[in-house]
């Protein structure tokens, strides 16, 4: 049996891409958050709470931006060409971010200014990464292969609410880690933001979702006709129910639940940008196939892949395995 080689590359790059989503999600969340602390101390456990392991979580964007640049270089070159500025700017904020981990505590007299570094740069970060990502969702001018749109097509009414949505959904990810890590005035105090954060997420979510369809025919086939409406019919279901195991567990106090809810929440709507792409890598002209690389590159590089991902995979479980548990203030990473 011969299998579909960009296909299964197309299943890897979406697996990268949507492990760095739920990770460094809450990652991020947690610097958004950062403002609402309302001690030292707790701005202190907010950051040793993820310290062990933001950079390996910002692994999987290393192995998908350099998976798509290998085995999709056409995608590559033209998301590039077309998102240029926020791509750079995420990475600049992230940059900034990464320093504010180790500066923060080396220093009393300018701590406040790295408390705005992480901060500023979560915030940058997942707002570009959600305007990228609603660029992307709302087409990319593609001429003879090549990137044809302006300098700012990126940058839509769109876009700006995919945006502002990402921002909110990570800032949700951020509170119900840090209730799962955590006890003390700081557990309550993300609890109390939770419920609404919850709800504005959800707003959003429904936002882009109305808005989404009218994007593209396709995606509006894909959703509201038939045959289309039999795959994405379930969508909504296990979006309803995650919704339900979030606010049951918020308002239950069972740690762990809110936040293996908010990632579900994320990986559901991950699904359904899915089905509205596919076959599409970048809509809405360039298929999987027409910008994947020869057979032979697609087959070299899946070899690598397939002894590296299972590594990051183990490292990262380990990981998570070590640092389990509530955190103690007493006792951080620091």
């Amino acid at each position: 049996m011969e299998f579909d080689l960009a296909f299964i590359w197309a299943g890897i790059i979406a697996f990268a891409v949507l492990t760095y989503v739920i990770l460094d999600g809450f990652d991020l969340g947690v610097g958004i958050l950062f403002p609402f602390a309302h001690t030292k101390k707790d701005r202190d456990t907010m950051m040793n709470s993820v310290a062990p392991i933001w950079d390996g979580n910002e692994t999987w964007l290393v192995l998908g931006g350099g998976g798509l640049f290998a085995v999709f270089p056409l995608a590559y070159a033209v998301v590039m060409s077309a998102l240029y500025m926020p791509i750079i700017l995420m990475l600049l904020a992230l940059v900034f971010r990464g320093v504010a981990f180790e500066y923060r505590w080396r220093t009393e007299r300018w701590k406040r200014v790295w408390d705005l570094a992480f901060f500023g740069g979560s915030t940058v970060a997942a707002l570009c990464q959600g305007i990228a990502l609603g660029a992307l969702v709302q087409g990319i001018a593609v001429t003879d292969r090549h990137y044809s749109g302006g300098w700012w097509d990126w940058l839509t009414p769109f876009s700006i609410l995919t945006g502002i949505a990402v921002v909110i959904g990570y800032a949700l990810l951020g509170a119900t880690w840090i209730m799962m890590k955590t006890d003390g005035a700081v557990h309550h105090r993300m609890r109390d933001l939770a419920k609404p954060l919850a709800i504005a997420t959800l707003v959003f979510i429904a936002l882009v979702s109305i808005w989404t369809p009218f994007q593209n025919p396709i995606y509006f086939e894909r959703w509201f006709t038939m045959p289309g409406m039999l795959v994405t019919l379930p969508v909504p279901l296990f979006m309803a129910f995650a919704v339900y195991k979030l606010f049951h567990g918020i308002a239950n106090g069972r740690d762990v639940v809110p936040f293996l809810a908010s990632m579900a929440l994320f990986v559901i709507s991950f699904v359904g940008i899915g089905i509205s792409f596919y076959p599409m890598m970048v809509p809405p002209s360039l298929t999987i196939w027409d910008v994947a690389a020869p057979d032979s590159s697609l087959k070299f590089a899946l070899v690598g892949t397939l002894f590296l991902v299972p590594l990051i995979l183990g490292y990262t479980a380990y990981a998570y395995w070590v640092f389990r548990g509530k955190l103690d203030p007493e006792a951080g990473y620091h």
